[in-house]
């Protein structure tokens, strides 16, 4: 079984967050799609319903061989790698991420909030610090975009809760929320959420708020307006989306935003970020 036997088909414009949008520079946009794309076949091999772990780990590592030079088992890592070369960037973000999807194989439950974001550190947080590399964007600005992308992980783990759950019995919902809540793994099986169930999708969606809270000033951090831009977007996305799964049910009502949703939101965190950056600067203007 090879890695495109594992693969879904599912492109950049399929996931729930923008990946290198327009709004980007296209100088930028290359890299980040190639760094896309082995991320992309990573996730479905990890994801895969019949393959087996083992099969999965072995696909894994031709990966990782691709990208360190060691193989050339993949196309998808090897045009990453050459990308990288060019660019004068190293491979240390994939390697991060590529240990999160060995965990997606061998783990499939989470005991605590801090052992999920520990899972965030290798899942989520090497993408944005990926993307502000590329940018040449400084290494302060990492924290918030930490919290930000962890926030979209955690997101997504309670959208897709039950799907993780039928599909693949993954769960990344801390036990320890579920037992203050008095709830259940298995509660994910029914087709409405359990009132217990729901109370922990909230506590986690109030613990992804503090995520966001902390996110927030990211885009004003960020030197390169187009990409200042997207993340102001994203953060908006993010806001929204995190506050429909903290008033709804994700087992059983829909949480996500449709096409035109998501254009209009993301245009309203573009507005604002526009709008800040202007007062940011006028009031240095207007400074001793």
């Amino acid at each position: 079984m090879t890695a495109a036997d594992l693969a879904s088909g599912k492109g950049h414009t399929d996931e729930n967050f923008p990946v290198a949008s327009h709004l980007l520079s296209p100088a930028h946009r290359a890299p980040i799609m190639a760094f896309y794309r082995v991320a992309r076949l990573a996730d479905d091999i990890a994801d895969h319903a019949t393959a087996t772990p083992e099969q999965k780990l072995a696909r894994l590592a031709e990966i990782e061989a691709s990208l360190t030079g060691k193989s050339e088992a993949s196309a998808e890592a090897v045009a990453l790698r050459k990308v990288l070369a060019e660019r004068g960037l190293g491979w240390e973000h994939m390697l991060d991420l590529l240990e999160a999807f060995r965990r997606d194989v061998t783990k499939l439950r989470y005991q605590t909030w801090d052992e999920l974001m520990d899972y965030c550190r290798y899942s989520a947080m090497p993408v944005g610090r990926f993307v502000l590399d590329v940018h040449g964007e400084a290494k302060s600005t990492w924290p918030a975009s930490d919290a930000l992308c962890a926030a979209l992980q955690v997101i997504n783990h309670l959208q897709d809760c039950a799907k993780d759950y039928h599909e693949i019995d993954r769960v990344y919902l801390p036990q320890e929320t579920l037992d203050a809540c008095g709830a259940s793994v298995e509660m994910l099986a029914d087709g409405a959420g359990d009132p217990a169930m729901t109370a922990a999708i909230r506590v986690l969606a109030d613990n992804t708020a503090e995520l966001l809270k902390t996110s927030r000033p990211f885009a004003g951090q960020i030197r390169d307006l187009r990409l200042a831009l997207e993340v102001g977007a994203i953060q908006r996305l993010a806001e929204s989306l995190n506050q429909r799964l903290r008033e709804r049910d994700p087992l059983s009502q829909d949480t996500h935003h449709s096409r035109l949703e998501a254009v209009a939101v993301g245009l309203l965190g573009v507005g604002r970020t526009i709008q800040e950056r202007l007062g940011a600067r006028q009031s240095r203007a207007g400074g001793p």
